[in-house]
């Protein structure tokens, strides 16, 4: 079985507290994120073999679907999606800027996992519902091209479900502007 990741993402913090109780305790898994992020909103993130992310999240779903705002599973996720959630990546150069934006943590992340399996992209981070009301965005780097069609790829992903919000490439930004997003 391969490496996965899962997430649920539910609207009340109280439930959420339960949810990731009953999560690590359905199946064997690692539970690298359970957090309240803006606004109220509580989201869990699990890692581990696919059957058993499939078989937590599956879990969650069928008791708290009434709170639940959304769910994923991942098989081989993209290696740069971690290092992008957790504020740690530093690419050496930025020769594009793509930026997307959506309502939901969930709908994010499942759409930059898409954008770095897409193109030859970096992911710079992943900024999951902190500070931001409940949305969340994400910002990649490489080529102009490489980045436009990373960030159409993901649009439809996050577009599919009716989470998209917004995006831009930005073909050779202004250091100005590169200082504030390192």
């Amino acid at each position: 079985m391969a490496k996965a990741i899962g997430m649920v993402e539910i609207t009340t913090v109280s439930a959420g507290y339960e949810a990731a109780d009953e999560m690590v305790k359905a199946a064997d898994v690692e539970l690298l994120q359970a957090e309240v992020t803006c606004p109220g909103k509580f989201v869990i993130l699990i890692t581990g073999e696919l059957s058993a992310v499939r078989a937590s999240v599956d879990r969650a779903n069928g008791r708290y679907s009434d709170k639940i705002i959304d769910t994923f599973v991942l098989g081989n996720p993209h290696e740069s999606i971690f290092p992008a959630i957790y504020g740690t990546s530093q690419p050496k150069t930025v020769n594009a800027l793509g930026v997307l934006e959506t309502y939901d943590v969930a709908a994010l992340i499942v759409a930059a996992d898409m954008a770095a399996k897409t193109a030859i992209v970096e992911l710079i981070e992943l900024r999951l519902a902190k500070g931001m009301c409940g949305k969340s965005y994400m910002t990649l780097t490489g080529s102009v091209s490489a980045v436009q069609a990373a960030i159409d790829k993901a649009k439809a992903e996050a577009g599919d479900k009716g989470m998209f919000l917004d995006s831009s490439v930005i073909a050779r930004p202004s250091d100005k502007l590169l200082e504030y997003i390192f």
